[in-house]
């Protein structure tokens, strides 16, 4: 996976460090335990983000040269500081600087995964045999990067999760921007339109439901749009295994590991924009 390529993970890793809290040593004796570099507790963060590992497997993956405790305790230190927060934030302004933001079309749709363990924001999942499950939601540029997101427990429907999707993409300021807005037909109701319409979208593409009765192979004559950008990304989100089998318990925390896979997937983007125009560097 090119997340663990060297490049793809000195590059995010440069960002993450820029922003880390600086810790303060104030024992009276001037000695303390030596503290486990910053650099490899990313990397074994990083580890399980990537195969879905537990905490201990990531410990003996990198050698036992960090304990699972402390991996935990780190991963909390850094989201209680808003890393995570603040370099998803720089990610996203650094694509819109360097390539911009493609707004004309934007697609918004949630995708279910699972969640054994439970916890805050899971439900249970209605195409998983109501198993334990957390379902995201993304609005997407026309080149499928994400602008703004949601999360929730797998029973959610599509519906309830879109207005706090649209509000995190107006938390950014880009929500003047959408042109014309591409939702599926789980999105096909008067509150959807009429939350559109308060924000100033007018433009929507929308499929329609099937009638009663009707059966679930009729074809229906509505337009496909460019609802496949967003499916693309939530295939790209999909590929990271602790967000395709979360195993968190709260919130923040898989909102943490939401935002640093945006994260590697923005930098994965913008090495791509950079060898393709500037091969030679």
């Amino acid at each position: 996976m090119r997340a663990l390529e060297p490049e793809v993970t000195n590059a995010v890793w440069e960002a993450v460090k820029a922003l880390l809290p600086v810790r303060e040593v104030n024992h009276p004796m001037g000695g303390y335990r030596r503290r486990i570099p910053d650099r490899l507790c990313f990397q074994g963060i990083l580890i399980r983000l990537v195969t879905g590992c537990s905490w201990v497997t990531a410990e003996h993956l990198l050698g036992g040269a960090v304990s699972d405790t402390i991996l935990r305790s780190r991963r909390d230190e850094w989201t209680d500081a808003g890393v995570f927060d603040a370099v998803v934030t720089e990610a996203l302004a650094a694509y819109d600087r360097i390539v911009g933001f493609d707004l004309s079309d934007v697609s918004v749709d949630g995708s279910r995964h699972k969640a054994p363990s439970g916890g805050e924001g899971t439900g249970k999942n209605p195409c998983d045999r109501a198993k334990s499950g957390w379902k995201w939601s993304v609005a997407t540029d026309a080149n499928g990067i994400r602008v703004g997101w949601a999360t929730d427990g797998a029973n959610r429907h599509d519906s309830i999760l879109f207005e706090p999707t649209l509000e995190a993409v107006s938390d950014r300021g880009l929500l003047f921007d959408v042109e014309t807005l591409h939702l599926d037909r789980g999105y096909d109701s008067k509150g959807v339109r009429a939350f559109c319409e308060a924000v100033g979208i007018t433009d929507v593409i929308c499929a329609k439901k099937r009638p009663r009765g009707q059966a679930n192979h009729t074809k229906l004559p509505t337009p496909l749009g460019m609802r496949w950008t967003v499916e693309r990304t939530n295939s790209w989100l999909s590929n990271y295994g602790q967000l395709r089998r979360n195993t968190d318990r709260r919130i923040h925390h898989r909102l943490a590991q939401l935002a640093l896979a945006i994260v590697f997937i923005v930098t994965i983007k913008l090495i791509n924009w950079r060898n393709r125009w500037n091969p030679t560097n």
